[in-house]
């Protein structure tokens, strides 16, 4: 598996990162992720849709707490072609618990605890922490990404305008 460094810190310490990395154009790897209710989810589960994959480290901290918030409103206002998918490592069962206590229902939230799929088919996986990258991927109908973003600091939040801009623009 292919090991990087030098994409992404966490309070300015170096992480390396796991997985082949994506670019804009390429094919979206395929993943297999747990719902909150233990079931499994892959690629293929939203094929004809646009994806607004999101990934963050944990939904239980104050900087995933708020963009998984965010991204919730934001869903409620898209097309319904447009599927927002927010993935983290944690259990499946904390997912659970934390959506019910903030509200959330607009974004399907996943988890990569299991095998860390998508993690390492996206190349998100942060190896030193068994966590994911925040990060936001668009994957249009045909599978391809059409806009990719790694945030270089794990404690920033993404370009929430560019990346609900770029699913808009991919129905």
């Amino acid at each position: 598996m292919i090991e990087r460094s030098g994409i992404i810190t966490f309070q300015g310490n170096g992480l390396t990162l796991v997985g082949s990395p994506l670019e804009v154009g390429d094919a979206a790897p395929d993943f297999s992720v747990l719902t909150t209710e233990l079931a499994p989810k892959s690629l293929e589960d939203y094929k004809g849709k646009v994806i607004l994959l999101v990934t963050v480290p944990s939904l239980d901290t104050p900087v995933c707490d708020v963009e998984a918030r965010r991204f919730n409103q934001e869903a409620a206002n898209l097309h319904g072609d447009i599927k927002v998918l927010t993935v983290s490592t944690d259990l499946p069962f904390a997912q659970a618990r934390w959506c019910g206590a903030a509200g959330i229902n607009a974004v399907e939230v996943l988890s990569d605890h299991k095998e860390l799929s998508l993690g390492h088919a996206y190349g998100v996986a942060i190896k030193e922490l068994r966590l994911l990258a925040r990060s936001v991927f668009v994957i249009d109908r045909n599978q391809k990404i059409v806009y990719s973003q790694i945030v270089p600091e794990v404690t920033d939040e993404p370009d929430y305008e560019a990346a609900i801009q770029a699913a808009q623009a991919a129905l």
